[in-house]
């Protein structure tokens, strides 16, 4: 049973950083494509981060390229998502999610994938 979890959300000003974590299980990292996405108010999902180790990928939207790394600790079946110089346009809800048939790209996360974890608010103040 694949389970994802997303914490480490909060609020930061304008400028700061903060880490989410996504624990997880029931999967290996060696044949999932994972990804974080976010619901900002009022907007659509946007998939802005994802990795494939499998296919040696790893893709950023350009609203966080420079500002944000996605990484895993295979050791901790963890992901996260190292976010810094925040904005405002940063405030959504953050999801971690995976899928074992999917393409890491610009393309791939216009898509949605088969396993999501609960989100995580993070509010970035001016």
């Amino acid at each position: 049973d694949v389970q994802l979890q997303a914490s480490g959300g909060g609020l930061v000003q304008a400028g700061g950083s903060l880490r989410l974590s996504c624990a997880t299980s029931g999967f290996s990292f060696d044949d999932y494509t994972i990804a974080w996405f976010r619901r900002a108010p009022g907007k659509e999902r946007e998939g802005i981060a994802c990795i494939s180790l499998s296919e040696g990928t790893t893709y950023y939207s350009d609203s966080v390229k420079g500002r944000f790394t996605i990484s895993i600790n295979n050791a901790k079946n963890a992901m996260y998502l190292q976010m810094n110089n925040l904005r405002p346009e940063d405030t959504a809800v953050y999801y971690c999610a995976s899928d074992p048939d999917y393409t890491c790209s610009y393309a791939g996360l216009l898509y949605g994938m088969d396993n999501w974890g609960k989100g995580t608010l993070v509010t970035v103040s001016s």
